[in-house]
């Protein structure tokens, strides 16, 4: 469906489903974003449900912002949500040289297609946000946030310009560590991206997740690969060979047998730290971290500068030096008329849904 648009502005298109122009915005998007390709909102409806629809943006036939929506709520409402996956975050791909005029089509285009939407979690430095905050302000939209978490990123390259790092004590340590470790059998330490991404080594990331805390403590819904977990959505996207060589695994398998996991996804420079996870069987010789600083060491020799840890810190985060980073918060945007002025009077009871302040947030890890 085409929406009208006046004489020498965007064009907008309302396309079923998750439309192929997706992959167009996400490879002129900046390098953080260019993981936000159509393979990611297909695994997204694959995995959790909603019937797709996309806004597309073009410019001079060429599109330029890409917000793939489902439904939110109960159909009626009419209101709208970016499908995805939490981690790292939840928004739309954006040409990196979308202008104001680009966003405010955006929001012509969602008016007339929903009653408003969602977005997010994201960051508050989301380009995506970014150009919704300043169409909505100028064209009369309510945007409500509600507050989930800080993020924490460590500056790699920073580190090092201050010194050696990792720290000589730390690699003492490791060491130690992992002498330790090697009582219970050989160990193995592997990495896994591209076309090493088959079943068999999704099936060692989820027995560790059986064999570690959240089998034991949770109800195993925040697991990331295990069937009753999120399993179904991040095999989906290795569908897609771009996802599957930004997606990263170190894997530490002790007589063949999986034990450990980090799980990223590098994007450029940049490196989304999406999870870890280890068998509490040989959680006294700290596995988990023996394998993230080996990880971390090899993504500073693959050009890596940056780790973006996520939401939230029980502790270990900042010890191996990272500092506080954006905000990540839930949005909804309302268009003017009666939704906004529902949104007026909903928007304590929205922000109130979320985490009140930083110190709600803490400890909740990367779920």
């Amino acid at each position: 469906m085409l929406l009208p648009a006046t004489a020498n502005a965007p064009t907008i298109r309302v396309a079923d489903g998750i439309a192929e122009a997706v992959d167009t915005v996400a490879a002129q998007a900046a390098e953080t974003h260019r993981f936000l390709r159509r393979q990611w909102y297909v695994a997204a409806v694959e995995s959790y449900g909603g019937d797709a629809r996309t806004l597309v943006v073009e410019r001079d036939g060429r599109p330029v912002i890409a917000l793939p929506l489902v439904g939110l709520g109960p159909k009626p409402v009419g209101l709208g949500q970016v499908p995805g996956c939490y981690w790292p975050f939840r928004s739309g791909p954006v040409a990196a040289d979308a202008d104001a005029a680009d966003f405010a089509a955006l929001l012509d285009g969602a008016r007339r297609a929903t009653r408003g939407f969602r977005l997010g979690p994201v960051y508050d430095d989301d380009p995506l946000l970014a150009g919704l905050q300043d169409a909505a302000a100028a064209k009369g939209w309510r945007a409500l946030p509600r507050f989930i978490a800080d993020s924490y990123l460590l500056d790699m390259a920073a580190q090092q310009a201050d010194g050696a790092w990792p720290r000589n004590s730390t690699l003492r340590k490791n060491r130690f560590n992992e002498k330790h470790l090697a009582s219970h059998g050989t160990p193995d330490w592997t990495f896994i991206s591209g076309a090493d991404w088959t079943r068999d080594a999704f099936d060692a990331l989820a027995a560790v997740e059986n064999a570690s805390w959240i089998a034991t403590r949770t109800d195993g819904r925040d697991a990331k690969f295990t069937t009753g977990g999120h399993g179904r959505f991040w095999r989906r996207l290795v569908a897609d060979p771009v996802l599957a060589d930004m997606l990263w695994a170190a894997l530490l398998r002790i007589d063949g047998e999986p034990v450990a996991f980090s799980f990223d996804l590098n994007a450029g420079t940049l490196k989304y730290a999406i999870a870890n996870s280890y068998d509490t069987r040989v959680a006294k010789h700290s596995p988990g971290r023996l394998l993230y600083y080996r990880n971390l060491v090899r993504a500073l020799a693959d050009g890596i500068t940056r780790v973006d840890w996520g939401a939230g810190d029980s502790g270990y985060k900042r010890t191996i030096g990272a500092d506080r980073g954006p905000a990540i918060r839930d949005w909804l945007f309302l268009p003017p008329g009666l939704p906004a002025l529902l949104g007026r009077l909903f928007a304590r009871r929205w922000a109130g849904s979320g985490h009140r302040t930083v110190a709600d947030a803490e400890g909740e890890g990367d779920g």
